[in-house]
């Protein structure tokens, strides 16, 4: 990287902290103000950074544009699905990446089990609510107000004897779910399928998606499958690290 790119970069990390004045730039930078103010005027006539009328400088409103723009182009699905494909390479398991969009929670993304015994899940198709490990995540990052409002009008279908009652215990288990910061469905939708989970968090730390490995207890007990925990909040991590762009991906040379 160039010096200059260098030097017109490290402003923004300084104005992020407060507005400054040319000295205090000039400062921080190590250089002349004659510097500096080329380098500001330049990041101003690119909306980057703006001149207040007490002549401090503070960051731009189009470098918050485009950081909104980039989050919204943001493709978790695309940055995900390398590690999900990985994931089921290590453990053969089925792997899902869901979402929560307009009070549901959908499977965007799968990745098959290499056994024979397959599950019916289906991209695009809302999972279980009330007894999904990845609602799960999904539903405890939500403010305590949501979730109390969504609990209340949700149906608590009793699909096995495991599934969940009530609105108080899904709360609880909601709750439960937040402060450990992984989830599991251990025969609550299917008693034969287990399921663990683990999210994945964008810049600001809250759950943009969950990921989660289901099998069948033909295949593994539910114990085994709980053994898997670690790798699987190892890749949401991973994941999450990426999406957020504070993991950089490594960069081939031609």
């Amino acid at each position: 990287m160039s010096q200059t790119v260098d030097r017109a970069l490290s402003i923004l990390p300084l104005l992020a902290e407060g507005p400054a004045d040319l000295g205090q730039v000039a400062d921080r930078l190590g250089v002349h103000k004659s510097t500096a103010l080329r380098l500001l005027r330049t990041l101003h006539e690119h909306g980057l950074v703006y001149r207040q009328s007490d002549q401090r400088y503070r960051l731009g409103a189009r470098l918050f544009a485009l950081a909104q723009e980039a989050v919204e182009n943001l493709d978790v699905r695309e940055i995900a699905h390398p590690h999900l494909v990985r994931l089921n390479e290590q453990c053969g398991h089925t792997v899902h990446l869901a979402v929560h969009e307009e009070g549901e929670v959908l499977y965007i993304d799968k990745v098959e089990s290499r056994y024979p015994v397959r599950m019916y899940s289906r991209i695009g198709k809302p999972v279980a609510i009330t007894v999904a490990a990845v609602a799960k995540l999904l539903l405890a990052d939500l403010p305590e107000t949501e979730r109390h409002t969504l609990a209340d009008k949700l149906d608590y279908p009793m699909y096995t004897s495991r599934s969940t009652p009530n609105a108080p215990a899904f709360l609880r288990e909601l709750e439960k779910v937040r402060d450990q910061g992984w989830a599991t469905d251990l025969g609550g939708h299917e008693e034969s399928i287990n399921c663990v989970a683990a999210p994945i968090r964008g810049t600001d730390g809250r759950v943009v998606a969950a990921m989660s490995v289901s099998a069948p207890n033909v295949v593994v007990t539910a114990d085994e499958l709980l053994t898997l925990l670690p790798l699987v909040r190892r890749t949401a991590a991973a994941i999450s690290g990426e999406y957020s762009g504070k993991t950089p991906t490594k960069e081939t040379s031609s």
